[in-house]
């Protein structure tokens, strides 16, 4: 199968876009003046003239709040904002993230993954389709605050296999051949449950959170992106990190398209928000 897009082919760009994992967290740090928020709007000034990178032609967001059976690509012109949350100030409610769809984009990419994946297009009309969620505009409005780059969202097939979610992450790796910038959006850990709310502090991090973090951050670091779909083995610290693991397949995807041979791998933001929730993130990256 050709791994150019029919629609993007035309725009190929010289060097990969680059690939990014990025721990959302609480909704509010899309609003609060905090160190996340702060290093989200500096990674978003490093694209674009001057830059460490080329602006993106596309973005492609694969977010920990859409889940579904089978996969599906955001099919609408202006997808709606989603409020997926709350107990939360009007403040936050109050945010929308405007960036234009790509329903063109959306359709040759599902036609060039072909019946290997059958993903899907979901062009709904306003409630009845999917949009823009906390996960995707929590992180890219403080990125590329103009929203004036067309974007996707892909779904997540949950009843799929972590390795299966890597897969199509490798598929999706030709992508960035043609200035499209894949960004997963999860966590690392995420156990709400166990959340200690207002918990800052580094000290305050349960031990099996830091051990899991340690650990996937060893297998990032050491090129062993495949193993990332073993988390479960892992056992009790797996488990503990991850009650449901939705908020870490997102890292399988963007693991799933990187050349662990040819791209660099940068950390940031890594810490434990609430002692539950790892907000390390993940950057990997080729030439710039």
């Amino acid at each position: 199968m050709s791994t150019s897009i029919p629609s993007l082919a035309a725009q190929a760009t010289d060097t990969p876009m680059p690939v990014l994992f990025i721990g959302h967290g609480s909704p509010m740090n899309a609003i609060e003046d905090n160190s996340y928020r702060r290093s989200w709007q500096s990674l978003g000034a490093a694209f674009g003239e001057g830059g460490r990178w080329p602006r993106p032609r596309l973005i492609l967001c694969i977010s920990a709040h859409w889940l579904s059976n089978g996969w599906w690509l955001t099919g609408q012109a202006q997808p709606r904002t989603i409020h997926d949350f709350g107990g939360f100030p009007a403040e936050l409610f109050a945010q929308q993230y405007p960036a234009a769809g790509a329903p063109e984009a959306a359709r040759a990419i599902a036609d060039w993954l072909g019946e290997d994946w059958d993903v899907g297009v979901d062009e709904g009309v306003g409630e009845q389709g999917w949009g823009y969620d906390h996960g995707s505009w929590g992180v890219l409005k403080p990125m590329f605050p103009e929203a004036d780059i067309p974007m996707l969202q892909l779904s997540m097939d949950y009843h799929r296999s972590p390795a299966d979610h890597f897969a199509l992450g490798g598929r999706l790796a030709a992508l960035r051949d043609q200035g499209v910038l894949i960004v997963g959006s999860g966590n690392i850990v995420h156990n709400l449950r166990a959340a200690r709310w207002g918990a800052q502090d580094e000290t305050s991090a349960y031990d099996w959170a830091r051990t899991f973090d340690e650990e996937v951050t060893r297998r990032i670091e050491a090129g062993q992106l495949a193993a990332l779909a073993d988390f479960q083995q892992l056992g009790d610290v797996a488990r503990l990190s991850h009650p449901t693991h939705e908020h870490f397949l997102p890292l399988l995807y963007t693991a799933g398209a990187v050349d662990p041979q040819r791209d660099r791998v940068e950390f940031f933001n890594a810490g434990i928000q609430m002692a539950s929730i790892s907000m390390r993130s993940v950057i990997w990256s080729r030439g710039a």
